[in-house]
């Protein structure tokens, strides 16, 4: 396991009377600034299941944030950390709910990493004017989106790979995180997902 964690708790999904076992993962992803990280902790809370941020994860693991992991080490760097943490935590078949950072589904790996755990993608389709006033007003440090410019392109760039995502969650900026994981949950009993 490389000194990953990797949690060993059985996971249970709920859904009224009947308790089931739910042992596939879903991964939220879309660009930074649209929610993934609140948006995946509504969505784990309502299914009973463990919910990782995987930046935080990276965090804990190499002892920098993504943002530093980037500046020191350069993106190149970071994607493989980024793809060996998402590999460890999909390896461990414990079910949950992953937020992905904004550049780990651009990545052929990353997918064909959920493809194999059998996993499912949502796409949370957010505008580039919410993402980039969240970005702006955030004290977050965003190597990859310094400036409106820089960021539009890099957000327009993105758009056609988190279209191969199976769930499509289009956001106003203004939607509760709560009432996005109740569309997600119906688009997944729409999908047979269980």
């Amino acid at each position: 396991m490389c000194g990953y964690f990797v949690p060993r708790v059985l996971q249970i999904a709920a859904f009224g009377r009947h308790r089931m076992t739910f042992t596939r993962p879903i991964v939220i992803t879309g660009f930074m600034g649209c929610g993934k990280t609140e948006v995946a902790r509504s969505l784990a809370k309502r299914l009973n299941l463990q919910m990782t941020d995987l930046d935080e994860l990276i965090a804990q693991i190499e002892g920098r944030t993504a943002a530093q992991l980037i500046r020191e080490e350069g993106e190149h760097s970071f994607r493989a950390i980024e793809t060996k943490t998402l590999r460890s935590l999909l390896d461990g078949k414990t079910a949950g709910v992953i937020a992905l950072g904004g550049g780990a589904w651009i990545e052929a790996a990353n997918r064909a990493l959920l493809e194999r755990a059998d996993g499912l993608s949502v796409w949370l389709d957010t505008p580039f004017e919410v993402c980039w006033n969240r970005i702006a007003a955030s004290k977050e440090d965003r190597p990859l989106g310094r400036t409106e410019e820089q960021t539009r392109e890099l957000y327009l760039k993105r758009l056609p790979v988190y279209e191969l995502a199976r769930i499509r969650v289009q956001t106003s900026g203004s939607d509760d995180p709560d009432k996005l994981a109740s569309l997600i949950t119906s688009d997944l009993n729409r999908l047979n997902f269980w």
